[in-house]
């Protein structure tokens, strides 16, 4: 799947198509070998790749802590325990920091997020190129290795979010509590359609704004990737101007991936951090 194989908007399509699973326009079921055929399969296709690649990383994840916390002993210990040690305390001070109530769920669930998304973040910095080759070795027309890049992934998790915070509003609040707190602020029962209004809103902007930063961010990353890619197949041969192209895409490559390990982090606790503190403003009589 080299640039040099396909036309620059073709690899970057290419690149960018989600291997699909749907409705074919023939009445079948079954995978989309082109992004128009992914497309006409409307809203209950599934992004295989996107599916496969989520459960990948959460079940290597659930391993490693897993056997860390099974590895426990009075000895020393090793780099793993130390690393998963460092990581729950690391994760507890944040949610200390930012979330004032009581709920022993709100720990685990930041650090279930925060590696979990960093996980899937870090996917992007794979070679462009490797996993998609080996996958047309092996028949499959599409394979997108980061699931943040796929806004049904990161809305996923948001909605997921979304329902936790919808269920510990009423929960702590009740539901006159929680109908209250959207149609008599902040300006009383005299303002009630304004509040209902501005509340609304500022409530469906959660989860909006949750998936979007995340899949905005990582997906700019990765078209950045496919850009720099692009310049790899303007090599021909010993000329001054794909020499130069050549090696100015060797270093911005590495520039590019050093920097974007920065992102892939800052993106993972950012929203960690929103889930906590939206969890405890579910938990606040007022915000």
């Amino acid at each position: 799947m080299s640039s040099e194989a396909h036309t620059s908007a073709e690899y970057i399509k290419h690149h960018l198509q989600n291997l699909t699973y749907g409705h074919l326009q023939d009445g079948t079921w079954g995978i989309a070998h082109t992004p128009e055929e992914a497309k006409a399969m409307g809203f209950w296709a599934l992004n295989l790749d996107t599916l496969f690649m989520s459960l990948l990383l959460g079940v290597v994840l659930m391993f490693v802590f897993r056997r860390a916390a099974t590895s426990i002993n009075t000895g020393a210990p090793n780099g793993l325990r130390n690393f998963c040690e460092w990581a729950v305390e690391f994760i507890d001070t944040s949610v200390r920091g930012s979330f004032s109530a009581k709920n022993d769920m709100v720990a685990p669930l930041a650090l279930t997020i925060f590696f979990w998304v960093f996980a899937m973040n870090l996917m992007d910095l794979l070679p462009i190129d490797y996993v998609p080759l080996l996958m047309h070795e092996l028949n499959v027309p599409f394979f997108k290795v980061v699931p943040s890049t796929d806004p049904n992934a990161t809305f996923g998790m948001a909605i997921g979010v979304f329902l936790l915070v919808l269920y510990y509003s009423v929960k702590m609040k009740g539901v006159g509590g929680f109908v209250g707190e959207l149609t008599l602020q902040p300006f009383g029962k005299w303002g009630m359609p304004v509040n209902l209004l501005l509340e609304g809103v500022n409530l469906i902007a959660k989860p909006i704004s949750l998936a979007l930063r995340l899949f905005g961010n990582m997906y700019a990353g990765e078209m950045i990737f496919i850009l720099i890619a692009l310049m790899g197949g303007t090599w021909a041969g010993m000329t001054l101007g794909s020499t130069t192209l050549y090696g100015s895409q060797i270093v911005l490559s590495l520039g590019w991936a050093i920097f974007h390990i920065l992102i892939v982090t800052l993106q993972a606790f950012i929203f960690m951090t929103l889930t906590v503190v939206y969890m405890d403003m579910a938990h606040q009589e007022h915000h």
